[in-house]
């Protein structure tokens, strides 16, 4: 299997986001992980998540108030020495207490031995 991520790993990851698995997401990342989100007060970074337990916090609490939230049209690139990636996507959703999220995205990952070290997401807001 090698140190290399694949697009079949990249896939299996976006899968545990689908499903809303936490446990499932947070195989796939190492003890110290890293996650800036799209949003949030930590500027220029929006909002900076470290380790685990403060993002499967945050899933948990996302998929409580979103909980049709899916990422779709998945396509992803590897860099050649397959430790870092690109995915783009469009995630969509409707909170239970607000207006349906349609948004064009990316996450641009680091790995280490096939684990995120880092997620760093950014989206566009499609519509006025």
């Amino acid at each position: 299997m090698g140190k290399k991520v694949t697009n079949e790993m990249l896939d299996a990851i976006q899968d545990a986001f689908n499903r809303h698995d936490v446990d499932a997401i947070l195989s796939w990342f190492v003890d110290d992980c890293e996650w800036l989100m799209a949003r949030g007060p930590d500027s220029p970074d929006a909002r900076r998540l470290r380790g685990k337990q403060a993002i499967g916090d945050v899933l948990r609490a996302r998929y409580e108030v979103i909980p049709d939230m899916r990422w779709e049209d998945m396509q992803h690139f590897i860099s050649a020495d397959g430790t870092r990636a690109a995915s783009e996507w469009t995630v969509r959703g409707t909170p239970v207490d607000g207006d349906p999220i349609d948004c064009l995205g990316c996450d641009l990952w680091e790995f280490r031995d096939r684990k995120v070290v880092r997620k760093d997401t950014y989206w566009k807001y499609i519509g006025s």
